[in-house]
């Protein structure tokens, strides 16, 4: 199993030097998510919930600032009329705010994707779509992970540090959904520029045996 610790801070660096070169909103907006690291855009998801009074899965432009400036994101007046004129694509002065994130996630390619279901997957012995500890360690061993190898970690805190990865931030409940998944794993994607780096990290964490 890999440790996440170091790719999640990989991916928290190369997102900063993104930020500093972005050169839309739309860059600016992701680059600061990622670099609250591979669970940012899954917390934002879940502020911009609960700002969502009426339960429309839709957003104002006043909600929708309040929502960027709630998560850390700061733009000029410009900037945020032309995002929020990006995704109301309509004019009717509201945005759907899961498209919005959906969008501002790193894209992966085909190749990277089924990988990461596949290992999901793998791990889904019920195949009720979410996975937690007892999942993770009927497959795998702790035993292998560098904060065990070294003696800081017990192979119940290396499952347990594992789930919090994909947790949004303040947000525990020690099991894991697929879209949770595949949202942590499209942030560290983006920062890993070889497929063959990202599919031995995979096949290192999840097993050589990985069917795509």
């Amino acid at each position: 199993m890999a440790d996440m610790t170091r790719l999640n801070e990989d991916l928290k660096v190369k997102a900063r030097m993104s930020k500093a070169h972005a050169k839309d909103p739309l860059e600016l907006v992701q680059a600061q998510f990622l670099a609250r690291g591979a669970s940012g855009i899954k917390g934002a998801q879940r502020r911009f919930r609960i700002m969502d009074d009426d339960s429309n899965r839709k957003l104002s432009f006043e909600e929708f600032t309040k929502g960027l400036r709630d998560v850390g994101i700061s733009l000029q007046k410009d900037q945020e009329i032309e995002l929020f004129r990006t995704f109301d694509r309509d004019g009717e002065g509201t945005i759907n705010f899961d498209e919005f994130l959906r969008t501002v996630q790193p894209k992966m390619n085909d190749r990277r994707r089924k990988l990461v279901e596949a290992a999901f997957a793998k791990m889904d012995k019920t195949g009720d779509g979410v996975i937690t500890v007892k999942d993770i360690a009927l497959c795998y061993n702790a035993k292998k992970h560098p904060k065990f190898l070294s003696g800081e970690w017990s192979e119940n805190k290396v499952y347990q540090e594992f789930l919090t990865c994909f947790e949004a931030e303040g947000h525990v409940d020690g099991s894991v959904e697929l879209e949770e998944f595949v949202s942590y794993y499209a942030a560290i994607s983006c920062s890993i520029d070889n497929d063959a780096y990202f599919d031995l990290m995979m096949r290192n964490s999840w097993g050589s045996d990985l069917i795509v």
